[in-house]
């Protein structure tokens, strides 16, 4: 008895023939947009980076606080 995955095969049902049709349909942004978007990432990422290890300094000093 043959099994079911084997019988639905992506070449079989136009898998790539719908991936292809899919890409098409993306609006991609352009290249102004996308150095924008990626230096926003950057700086947030840069910015949360600082907070937490503030965060965990601070946390660090008066857990030694405590102990101490």
């Amino acid at each position: 008895m043959p099994n079911d995955s084997m019988q639905n095969k992506p070449e079989d049902s136009g898998f790539f023939k719908q991936l292809g049709a899919e890409f098409k349909k993306i609006i991609w942004t352009d290249k102004k947009t996308l150095t924008k978007q990626t230096i926003a990432v950057v700086v947030i990422t840069a910015i949360l980076c600082v907070l937490i290890t503030l965060v965990d300094t601070g946390a660090l000093a008066v857990l030694n606080a405590l102990i101490s």
